[in-house]
């Protein structure tokens, strides 16, 4: 028996919030999908986690440290990942990780991760207070 351990393999961070299928119409010249299309995966998945939280309409403001990992390829199931990692007067700084499962194998590697920050707007686009959480998250039953 040795005394090293096992490394544990890093699981995704929040919940999983977007999952879709990367299709060869998002491929860029070299085969691999659009660093724009993972990104525009993560901003959507981003707004509905904001919604949840502000009880409403959210824009996002402001994407911070986006660092691209591995690509994806076509075939791979995207699972965006979030969680809201604090909550100002107006705005809302939301964590976010892609992970893919790569395409016919249970494989799932991190392939990008950043914080977007997203302000909570009223009807006019004007920004508006976050409301205390819900007692409870809003989930489907």
């Amino acid at each position: 028996m040795s005394d090293h351990t096992m490394p544990v393999a890093e699981q995704p961070y929040g919940d999983l919030t977007v999952r879709t299928i990367a299709m060869p119409a998002d491929t860029n010249a070299n085969g691999d999908i659009f660093g724009g299309w993972v990104m525009s995966q993560m901003d959507q998945a981003g707004g509905i986690a904001g919604v949840e939280r502000a009880q409403g309409r959210v824009v996002t403001i402001a994407v911070d440290g986006m660092t691209f990992f591995r690509p994806v390829k076509v075939g791979d199931v995207l699972c965006v990942y979030t969680s809201v990692d604090s909550v100002g007067r107006t705005s809302m700084k939301i964590r976010i990780e892609a992970w893919a499962r790569r395409f016919r194998t249970n494989v799932r590697e991190k392939v990008t991760a950043a914080t977007f920050t997203f302000v909570a707007i009223d009807d006019e686009g004007r920004p508006r207070p976050v409301p205390p959480p819900l007692e409870a998250p809003l989930r489907p039953v």
